[in-house]
């Protein structure tokens, strides 16, 4: 059966204030607001044609509701829902008008208790791309990828990439060979998700596509004169793995957003994964020096789509660990 999952598509995060969110993500971050009313607040990339691609929504507690796929037509989704029943998931269906500017959806908690929605219509807006006049902050694009903290990352990368069609771009392994973490793309990049080791189902963080790596520095800058100096966890730096340029900030709620450029391509038939030892520090940080702990410990809960909760969080299979630097 084949399945044309596309790309990334959204992120829905739970928030407590969204004026406060309004704050950090429009004039901060630079991103686009689509719409807003007093419970929700969607935005968009610059370059982005879709009406959003990270939905806000007010709540008393800060969570995640669903991470999104974007597939190519409705039949995919009814392929998808066939291949979810069949191995005994319960799935779920949000008809066209059930959510703004969106169309029919299906939702599942997946393989690694993640909740995860797929679609294959969402309405069209102007695309900003040209409209230089109003670049401000990080100047984000477009919507890159997720980072899922899960218990067994073995699991989850075997049913994405032998159910779903992920393929793997890089990895991370144990003395023993054991999958730490994988990156997974169904677009011609690094990842559309990356799987790492860890208490789970929680999500790491969303990654945003920058054009250029000053971007990311005109960013902190623009932060910090804002006050949001702490809010910036980890970076500048250069990624080993994927050898992106990142940086890591923290967004009023707590939930983790990755700048993301300079990746590259894997669309290859013979592309080969890029494995990467557990103890090397250049996986991680090219540079070599090491991440704060609140980047391995810290992760944003999870909504169960079928309870009125957050899906309760569980040890790694895998000893959990940092990796040993030497620097």
């Amino acid at each position: 059966m084949e399945l044309n999952i596309i790309r990334t598509g959204r992120a829905v995060l739970n928030v407590k204030d969204l004026d406060a969110s309004r704050e950090f993500y429009v004039n901060g971050l630079g991103f686009i607001e689509t719409a807003s009313d007093d419970k929700h607040l969607y935005l968009r990339g610059l370059e982005e044609h879709n009406h959003h691609s990270i939905l806000l929504k007010k709540a008393e507690e800060p969570s995640v509701e669903v991470i999104s796929y974007k597939v190519y037509s409705d039949s995919d989704l009814e392929r998808l829902e066939s291949l979810f029943s069949s191995k005994g998931y319960q799935t779920k269906w949000l008809e066209k008008g059930e959510q703004y500017a969106i169309g029919r959806t299906l939702r599942v908690q997946d393989i690694s208790g993640l909740p995860v929605e797929f679609y294959a219509e969402m309405d069209g807006v102007e695309r900003m791309l040209q409209r230089y006049d109003l670049y401000k902050g990080a100047r984000v694009q477009r919507i890159d990828h997720f980072n899922c903290m899960v218990q067994d990352v073995e699991k989850a990368y075997d049913f994405y990439s032998k159910e779903l069609g992920f393929a793997c771009s890089e990895y991370t392994a144990t003395e023993d060979d054991r999958i730490w973490a994988a990156w997974l793309h169904r677009k011609p990049s690094v990842h559309d998700v990356a799987f790492m080791n860890g208490k789970g189902p929680r999500l790491h963080h969303v990654g945003f596509w920058l054009s250029d790596q000053l971007s990311l520095i005109h960013a902190c800058d623009v932060l910090a004169s804002m006050g949001y100096a702490a809010n910036i966890e980890r970076g500048p730096g250069r990624h080993g793995l994927s050898n992106a340029f990142f940086l890591y900030l923290r967004d009023p709620d707590g939930h983790r957003i990755e700048l993301y450029n300079g990746d590259y391509l894997t669309s290859d038939p013979d592309f080969k994964p890029i494995r990467w030892d557990i103890n090397d520090p250049r996986r991680a940080t090219f540079w070599g020096h090491e991440a704060p702990d609140s980047w391995f410990e810290e992760a944003s809960v999870v909504q169960d789509l079928f309870a009125d909760r957050t899906k309760e969080i569980a040890e790694p299979t895998l000893k959990q660990r940092k990796p040993t630097f030497v620097i």
